[in-house]
């Protein structure tokens, strides 16, 4: 038998998955769940292999998702033995400072911080009792988003709210911590110079984010308590002041259900061009809305990588990652030329991988 680690990250319509051998962590199959709760398909494939659609029955659940994702490792991989399932969970509040093995009081605490990300937090937890109900005797583990972050300065990670509400948990927490914590570990390996520069990395996806890091280490970053804050996004808005949050309530009775779902749903590139929130799309788009749409992103992106380039003391590096960041070369320029003021510094760009991460981290655990 090979043993292998399963990797799972659970959105609130989707389940991506990744099979990695134990030896090595090479990467044998990848994989998703699309449309749950609707007209669910799977759509996997081995590495080097074409992925091949399999339907799955209309109105699945995370678990009959699961239970899919199940069936085709089982039926493409007849020798792996799954040693350990990997999931990331975006909040880990401050008791959470690095991954964990999941036990009921890890499950009770992690329930507890859905309030801090309520379109994020319950699809990693329900994945997580998917998982411990189809393959109870395996270990599941808990990657955190938030861990990574941990351990800064109380300069980046307070409010300026009366202190109280620091202890209740009202914070700057900052999240893609994966991801970050992937683009130290190339760093170190591939160019460990840098690594213990002071580097400016921009996660820039359909969610979006910065992080300064020096040594390895993040320093700050734009996200705060919620992954709504920071830069705009495909379709989050960003930071907004906080004032308009209140009007849309008090002046234009706008539900708190439905100001959610406009911070986090409607806005964002979406929001500011009114056709997509697909960068490609608007970059083919040229209309003066995609165009003001893609001149908006750059321009706070770049303005957020100076901000954190004064939390560092300089930048020697900045580096771009996640699916606008590796694939928008023109995004990437135009951040670059807005940047600059700041003198002479050294651009890359390193393909996101936050499930090696969470699958190192698995491993790391089950030794």
């Amino acid at each position: 038998m090979t043993p292998v680690i399963l990797t799972l990250n659970a959105g609130s319509s989707s389940l991506k998955f990744r099979v990695f051998s134990r030896d090595g962590l090479v990467r044998l199959a990848k994989g998703a769940v699309s449309r749950i709760g609707g007209a669910a398909t799977l759509k996997a494939g081995l590495t080097g292999s074409e992925e091949v659609p399999v339907p799955l029955a209309e109105g699945a659940d995370h678990a009959v998702a699961l239970k899919g994702v199940l069936d085709w490792v089982m039926a493409h991989g007849a020798d792996w033995q799954i040693g350990a399932v990997a999931h990331r969970i975006v909040h880990g509040g401050t008791k959470y400072t690095e991954s964990t093995l999941v036990t009921p009081e890890v499950m009770a605490d992690l329930e507890a911080l859905i309030p801090y990300a309520p379109l994020h937090q319950p699809h990693g937890l329900e994945a997580i009792r998917a998982s411990d109900a189809l393959l109870g005797h395996i270990p599941d583990v808990a990657c955190f988003d938030t861990a990574f972050h941990t351990g800064r300065d109380p300069l980046f990670t307070h409010f300026a709210l009366p202190p109280e509400l620091y202890e209740m948990g009202v914070r700057r927490y900052g999240f893609h911590g994966l991801s970050y914590q992937w683009l130290a570990h190339v760093l170190e390996t591939d160019r460990p110079d840098l690594a213990r520069g002071r580097v400016i990395a921009a996660h820039l996806g359909n969610g979006a984010s910065l992080c300064a890091l020096h040594d390895g280490r993040s320093v700050d970053t734009t996200m705060g308590m919620t992954a709504v804050d920071g830069v705009p996004m495909g379709t989050r808005s960003g930071a907004v002041d906080p004032g308009a949050i209140l009007l849309l309530k008090r002046s234009f009775g706008m539900s708190l259900t439905k100001i959610e779902d406009l911070l986090y749903n409607r806005s964002g590139l979406l929001g500011l061009s009114g056709k997509s929130n697909d960068v490609a799309a608007l970059l083919a788009d040229g209309s003066e809305t995609s165009r003001f749409a893609l001149d908006y992103f750059c321009m706070r992106v770049a303005q957020a990588a100076a901000g954190l380039a004064v939390s560092l003391g300089g930048v020697d590096a900045l580096v771009f990652t996640g699916g606008i960041g590796e694939n928008a070369a023109p995004i990437r320029e135009r951040v670059a030329e807005r940047l600059a003021p700041l003198g002479t510094f050294e651009t890359l760009v390193i393909d996101a991988n936050e499930e090696r991460m969470m699958a190192m981290e698995a491993l790391r655990l089950i030794g």
